[in-house]
């Protein structure tokens, strides 16, 4: 690693715990890759929440955490799954751009905003889940399964019984070091996928777009066993430099649950605001 990382990580270090180096130790003169933000455990515990929040720094090549342990166990990705299945149904064709119509058959649907027809943007946006149940069964098993090794997205278990739904329910799994892994080669045209699926996908997944910063991302929910399971997952473009997040939480006993939608988005921005990354 380059020697001009040094002296910030450091600091940023050494702000975060409130220690201040000691030269007799040889370890406080090491450049850390995964570093402890206590406040951002104090954000989770605020909004009464359990779970954690990664987030990583491209250019300085850190993660930051409250929890590293929890950040590597796999859950459900539920919605967030919708970043990879929009870059499969563009590759394979099953969709022909981001202004492909998904046509309303009237039927009653969980939320209002399904209720309608849908270009594929607003659909990625609106986590249309009946649209994409149509886009995973047009893709079908074997190029989802294709495309899911080549893609390397965690560990997805798909046959042709779960094919519209493994992503919600089932024994489906990314971590949160996962998601971070699959969306920096994303990011960094790393993937096996072409420049215009890339360039599509990178337009579909802008969330907010300012003269501060430019967010990009999904969110996901998850309900297993009864057991309710949140996501927020992207990255950040700020000052020439990039940061990618990936949360992960679950509501505690007696929390309110019409607000779990906007918390598990709440309480990343606060992280990103705690970080400086953000204002």
């Amino acid at each position: 690693m380059k020697i001009f990382y040094f002296a910030p990580i450091l600091i940023l270090f050494f702000s975060c715990t409130g220690k201040k180096p000691d030269a007799n130790k040889k370890e406080d003169n090491v450049i850390k890759r995964e570093i402890v933000v206590t406040e951002l455990q104090t954000i989770i515990d605020s909004v009464n929440l359990e779970g954690a929040i990664l987030i990583y720094d491209l250019e300085g090549d850190i993660y930051y955490s409250n929890d590293f342990e929890r950040s590597k166990n796999g859950k459900l990705p539920a919605s967030t799954f919708k970043i990879p299945n929009s870059i499969i149904a563009l590759e394979t064709e099953t969709v022909k751009n981001d202004s492909t119509l998904f046509k309303w058959n009237g039927e009653k649907r969980s939320l209002k905003n399904w209720e309608q027809d849908l270009i594929f943007r607003d659909a990625f946006h609106f986590s249309c889940v009946p649209c994409y149940q149509e886009v995973a069964r047009s893709i079908g098993v074997k190029d989802m399964t294709e495309y899911l090794d080549k893609l390397e997205y965690g560990n997805m278990k798909v046959d042709s019984t779960n094919i519209d739904l493994f992503w919600l329910e089932g024994e489906s799994q990314i971590s949160q070091f996962q998601q971070v892994d699959f969306l920096k080669r994303f990011y960094q045209s790393e993937l096996p996928i072409s420049k215009r699926t890339e360039t599509i996908m990178k337009r579909m997944m802008v969330m907010e777009d300012n003269d501060d910063y430019k967010l990009s991302g999904k969110t996901g929910w998850s309900i297993r066993n009864g057991n309710n399971n949140g996501w927020f997952v992207g990255y950040v473009e700020h000052q020439n430099k990039t940061y990618f997040f990936a949360t992960n939480v679950e509501p505690n006993k007696d929390f309110d649950m019409n607000l779990f939608p906007r918390i598990r988005k709440d309480a990343t921005y606060k992280a990103l605001e705690q970080m400086r990354i953000i204002k």
